[in-house]
C-alpha cells in the first residue's frame, strides 16, 4: 500500500554527459517549480533521491523509483517569507 504522505509528481530532467538524470523542473497540482540547485543526491537500493531548492527558495526531496520510473515528493520545506 502506498504511503499517503508521499505525493506523485511530474519531473523534467536534464541528462548529463554520463546519462544520469538530474531534475530541472517539476509539476505538482498544476504548479511548475523550477529547480535552481541540487543540494544533495543519494542512492538507495530501489530509489534515487534528490534534495533540490526551487527558484522560490523552497526545498524538496524528490524520489525516483527505479522499477516504476515514477517520481514522488517525500519531503518539503517552504522558504521563509518576510512579514
Amino acid at each position: 500500500m502506498a504511503d499517503p504522505a508521499i505525493m506523485r509528481v511530474q519531473v523534467e530532467c536534464y541528462a548529463g554527459y554520463r546519462g544520469e538524470q538530474t531534475p530541472r523542473r517539476f509539476t505538482l497540482a498544476g504548479t511548475v517549480f523550477e529547480v535552481s540547485d541540487v543540494i544533495d543526491a543519494w542512492l538507495a537500493p530501489d530509489h534515487r533521491y534528490f534534495k533540490v531548492r526551487t527558484v522560490g527558495g523552497d526545498v524538496f526531496i524528490l524520489r525516483h523509483d527505479a522499477k516504476t520510473l515514477e517520481w514522488e515528493i517525500v519531503s518539503f520545506h517552504r522558504a521563509a517569507t518576510e512579514s
